[in-house]
């Protein structure tokens, strides 16, 4: 399916601003909830359906979130859901309102996302896991993520040329619009010296090329088009694809030019859309495209899951906005910041939010709402009228939102 016949109407967004408050994870959630639903301009007594994105740090309600926010609002007969998928958690429980939505269960679908992280690491959760290849990380080779972004960056700098100094570039454009964003957690423009002058955290990336964790809540109210326009919206934000897919493995096509040189390796043609074939990040974007009917040169601005500041580059190849290894071409030039052709991150990405986790990919969504409607303030996207937004999580989850106007 492609082309609209499956879109629905984002009627509402709402936040509550990130940073370490100290309270538990419901309250960051009915506040975002109660944001979106204002903005709507819905009771939430016409709410028909909760859909909560899971916390896995929040106890018994965090793992019941649809029921732990109905409650926190006030029970009133909803239907309930509750989804886990990591990083990819707001964006599954995107997909299943829209589900609900087109198979005429449901008018009006709130979902909500929220999460009171720790301070530091994000402890693997949910006990010994040996058949979980991130936990294996974790536990036999000690390798946290900071030490795997390093290590993402390092290959980045071997395989394309990129520097730390490309990287801390990345910084500086998503603090320069995180500080526009009243719900960043971080709202002070830095200059590429304050990221050198920053502690190496994992060569080569130091602090500030690193996103932290942060407490958040970030909401959607989702309804169908005929709800939407019977309630004053004419042309309302939609939702046009939600791709959830997963990795595909084996790799059969090796990337590192020296190899891939060799008589012996069968290298793939590469697919018409530009996207390299064999990686996961890739398909997330192009299972997206596919099914919106449209490709990245339709794209006004992308929100991406910037953990690091060289998983930001790899973003730009990998949704397609330059083939590979020209990522920091793009940047130098200003393609990707407030202002180019293609902003990346306007919101100011993780860089100026901090990861929470079950909000993350709501979040993203609030976003392109809010410059698609044109209502962004001092980092709006001049004449937006597609966006996209991606993440990749544990345990093969990852999603991309493709939104239009």
């Amino acid at each position: 399916m492609s082309g609209g016949g499956s879109d629905i109407a984002v009627l509402g967004a709402g936040m509550h601003p990130w940073g370490k408050w100290g309270h538990r994870f419901v309250r960051y959630g009915t506040v975002a909830a109660r944001a979106a639903l204002a903005d709507a301009g819905l009771d939430w007594r016409q709410v028909d359906t909760v859909i909560g994105a899971n916390t896995v740090r929040g106890g018994y309600p965090g793992q019941v979130a649809g029921a732990t926010f109905a409650r926190a609002l006030g029970w009133q007969g909803a239907r309930v859901a509750s989804v886990y998928a990591a990083c990819a958690s707001g964006a599954q429980a995107i997909a299943a309102a829209r589900d609900r939505i087109l198979a005429g269960q449901a008018d009006v679908v709130l979902v909500v996302g929220a999460d009171a992280a720790p301070k530091g690491f994000f402890a693997p959760a949910g006990g010994e896991r040996p058949d979980d290849p991130d936990w294996l990380r974790f536990r036999v080779l000690g390798a946290t993520n900071p030490a795997y972004f390093g290590l993402f960056a390092r290959r980045r700098m071997a395989l394309h040329g990129e520097t730390p100094e490309d990287f801390a570039l990345v910084k500086v454009k998503n603090a320069a619009a995180g500080a526009l964003n009243p719900y960043a957690r971080y709202r002070t423009p830095v200059t590429a010296a304050d990221v050198a002058a920053s502690p190496v955290v994992a060569d080569p990336l130091r602090l500030l090329d690193i996103c932290a964790t942060s407490d958040g809540g970030a909401a959607l109210v989702l309804t169908g088009l005929d709800f939407a326009r019977r309630h004053g919206a004419a042309r309302p934000v939609r939702v046009r694809a939600v791709s959830t897919v997963t990795p595909v493995y084996p790799r059969t096509v090796l990337d590192l030019p020296d190899i891939a040189t060799d008589s012996a390796v069968t290298v793939e043609p590469q697919a018409e859309s530009g996207l390299p074939q064999d990686s996961f990040r890739p398909s997330i974007a192009r299972a997206a495209y596919e099914e919106a009917g449209i490709g990245p040169e339709d794209l006004s601005l992308a929100e991406v899951y910037d953990l690091s500041t060289a998983l930001e580059l790899q973003w730009y190849e990998d949704i397609g906005l330059c083939p590979p290894g020209e990522a920091v071409k793009l940047l130098r030039e200003g393609t990707t910041s407030l202002g180019g052709s293609v902003p990346v991150n306007p919101s100011g990405g993780l860089a100026s939010f901090g990861e929470a986790v079950p909000a993350q990919a709501i979040a993203q969504v609030c976003e392109l709402t809010w410059q698609l409607r044109g209502a962004a303030g001092g980092r709006q996207v001049a004449g937006a009228r597609t966006g996209i937004t991606a993440n990749q999580g544990l345990f093969g989850h990852g999603s991309a939102v493709v939104a239009v106007r």
